[in-house]
């Protein structure tokens, strides 16, 4: 379906399309918006919040810094690698007001990972945070990294709080294991040296690549998505255009400025860089970067600190919040927008968190490769529960079959998507971008999904994820939804397993809550939910699933241990 498809499809106050000429590029977004928004906060984190006008200034001199104290010219290659902290988005601005390609990298990985990744991209520089140094030491040799900047944790404090907590984390903590990197510059000394240099502006368009966001490899290696910087002024347009339905007073429901978004989900991966990053920043809005969304108890204490209005995060992360005795006491007064996407919302999940905030969860859908927003939900009373919404302002879908011819509305097919939000392609590899983009620059998701005749989409699964039992499809997706709702089940993954008689059987994986659940309870409940082919043959009980750092079970994970 073309765009116009879905134009009267909308609710009222979303644009039909987005200019694409409005902006230069991702530079030009972030210096207006520091400009107009100077004296409103736009990053909160460990009780220190930065204006848009300190942002500007903290990012000229990190910029000025790689200008002037280093041989990199625009184009060439830096990775940042921390969580969510204020010295993330000084460096990923500075770098790209520098000229610079970003390579967003998960502090999480392995060496193995990390070595891939710098290698596959040809990082020149790395800015990381020193509870990393030792993975960062011990893969350097074997990457093309020339230059090392090394953020800690209180860099952005006052001295004295900021020594304290750096002594906190190093000694009493011990969340710094030994290592020496000796060439390593700090990242206060970079900002110090930057300040007061002349930046010289790089004249980029918005074909260049703007970041290589590297999408979770489920095939095989990781590959780099080249997101130019028109994708990404494009998606943040998008995503603002969506956010410009009407409430109920006719007043567009995100109010530029105005707005405090809760940041969870790690700023590194392409969800929150795009929303939370670059989304809010085309917005002048307030992001409070939470660093450790693990630790269920201080993210609440650091809740309790903000009368937020906008909240983005993902199933995982809603169950473990809403299972703590003190997330209720929380002021959701101000709450208008809860935003889930990366992976599937459970309904359970989702009735539950309207239930406790008053606040409807809205879902999204998108990939690494679109920037990553490709369709959204209504806010408020048009969602509709168990679709991924329409698609964002100048964005075309369609489904396909094994041939690649389009199928018509109702149809499951492999959802193809076509829009300025889509990746230039795959970071030297031409192979790998050819099998997904065409000529006409549809893109292939890899995704099953059905979209219906009031253009609303559902995904119903991963193509490589669906299990076919005696010529029957089923759907995980489908049986991990229902097994959820189960009031003793608290995560649960579905794969498909080789089987003489069926070609392959359903084998399901269950976490169970406090109080355990056993095998037969969930025999009889599946038997109770599913017709024949989808009755789970295997049921196993874990203590935990496999997942990623943002909360993903990884079912090839599971797959590689039956």
């Amino acid at each position: 379906m073309e765009p116009d498809f879905w134009n009267d499809k909308r609710p009222a106050g979303v644009p039909k399309d987005i200019d694409l000429t409005a902006f230069a590029s991702v530079v030009d977004v972030f210096e207006r918006s520091c400009k107009q928004f100077a004296d409103r906060p736009a990053f909160s984190n460990l009780g220190v919040t930065l204006t848009y006008g300190e942002l500007e200034r903290h990012s000229a001199a990190f910029a000025g810094y790689l200008q002037n104290h280093t041989d990199l010219k625009p184009g060439d290659r830096i990775a940042v690698q921390m969580p969510n902290v204020l010295q993330y988005p000084i460096a990923v601005f500075g770098a790209l007001r520098a000229g610079l390609i970003v390579v967003n990298t998960n502090p999480l990985y392995t060496s193995r990972e990390m070595q891939h990744q710098f290698k596959s991209a040809g990082v020149r520089a790395l800015v990381y945070l020193n509870m990393f140094g030792k993975r960062v030491q011990d893969v350097l040799q074997s990457t093309p990294i020339d230059y090392l900047i090394e953020a800690k944790m209180g860099d952005m404090m006052p001295a004295a709080k900021g020594w304290i907590t750096n002594l906190v984390v190093d000694k009493l903590k011990k969340l710094v294991p030994a290592y020496q990197l000796p060439q390593a510059i700090s990242f206060k000394k970079v900002l110090h040296e930057g300040r007061g240099q002349v930046l010289r502006p790089v004249p980029v368009t918005l074909e260049d690549t703007a970041v290589l966001q590297y999408t979770g490899g489920t095939t095989g290696l990781p590959k780099g998505a080249m997101l130019t910087h028109g994708n990404l002024v494009a998606n943040m347009q998008q995503i603002r255009a969506c956010l410009s339905q009407h409430d109920a007073q006719g007043q567009p429901i995100l109010q530029e400025g105005c707005e405090i978004m809760v940041a969870p989900l790690p700023l590194y991966h392409i969800y929150a860089f795009t929303a939370n990053c670059m989304g809010m920043m085309v917005t002048g809005n307030h992001n409070i970067l939470i660093t450790n969304p693990r630790d269920i108890k201080g993210f609440i204490k650091e809740l309790k600190n903000w009368r937020f209005t906008a909240f983005l995060g993902l199933n995982t992360l809603f169950v473990a919040l809403m299972d703590h005795p003190d997330f209720k006491t929380l002021d959701f007064s101000g709450l208008k927008i809860t935003n889930s996407g990366g992976t599937a919302l459970v309904k359970a999940t989702a009735d539950r968190w309207e239930q406790l905030t008053g606040c409807r969860i809205v879902e999204a859908y998108g990939l690494t490769e679109t920037s990553p927003a490709a369709s959204c939900n209504p806010c408020g009373a048009l969602a509709r529960s168990g679709t991924v919404g329409t698609p964002v302002p100048g964005t075309a879908m369609k489904v396909i079959d094994d041939f690649g011819t389009d199928l018509g509305l109702g149809e499951r097919g492999e959802l193809c998507i076509k829009g300025p939000q889509v990746m230039k392609g795959y970071w030297q590899n031409p192979e790998a971008t050819a099998e997904v983009l065409d000529a006409e620059g549809w893109f292939k998701t890899g995704d099953i999904a059905v979209i219906d005749p009031d253009g609303f989409v559902r995904i119903v699964d991963r193509k490589k994820d669906l299990i076919i039992v005696s010529g029957f499809n089923v759907y995980p997706n489908e049986i991990e939804d229902i097994v959820m709702a189960h009031p003793k089940v608290a995560s649960c993954a579905v794969i498909g397993v080789p089987d003489e008689r069926t070609g392959e059987a359903v084998k399901l994986f269950v976490v169970a809550r406090a109080g355990g659940v056993s095998v037969e309870e969930l025999k009889a409940y599946c038997k109770d939910n599913f017709t024949g082919y989808k009755v789970p043959k295997l049921i196993v009980l874990r203590d935990s699933l496999p997942m990623t750092p943002v909360g993903k079970i990884l079912r090839r994970e599971l797959r590689d241990i039956t």
